[in-house]
């Protein structure tokens, strides 16, 4: 399985980016994507989460109303909307996969296949 995140960039405080997660090689299986994001010297945090049947959303409080996550199993992507960044949201941003059946976003260890990650800096 294999993951591309695309989509980051710099943006200015209340603008907005769509982070795209393209997902090839998984060939069966139910899967849920996340999306992760690591500031320096800080954790990685879950952002967001979708199931395989666009159902299981979850999102991280610091994103709720501002973040859309959405999926497009036809072309194999998943797309996080971020609309009214704020410096706060900069990082690297990371998609990522499992098979187990999660009870909200999970612990970034029960993600078995990662993308390399793309970066968000929002700035004035």
């Amino acid at each position: 399985l294999k993951l591309v995140e695309s989509g980051g960039g710099n943006v200015q405080p209340g603008g907005s980016l769509r982070l795209a997660c393209k997902v090839s090689g998984f060939t069966s299986g139910y899967y849920t994507i996340g999306w992760f994001r690591q500031a320096p010297g800080k954790e990685q945090e879950g952002v967001s989460c979708i199931g395989e049947d666009g159902g299981n959303i979850n999102y991280a409080d610091s994103v709720k109303g501002r973040f859309t996550i959405a999926r497009d199993n036809v072309n194999n992507m998943v797309y996080l909307h971020m609309n009214n960044l704020q410096p706060e949201d900069t990082g690297a941003y990371y998609c990522a996969a499992t098979l187990r059946l999660l009870h909200g976003i999970g612990d970034p260890i029960f993600y078995a296949y990662w993308g390399q990650g793309t970066q968000v800096t929002v700035s004035s």
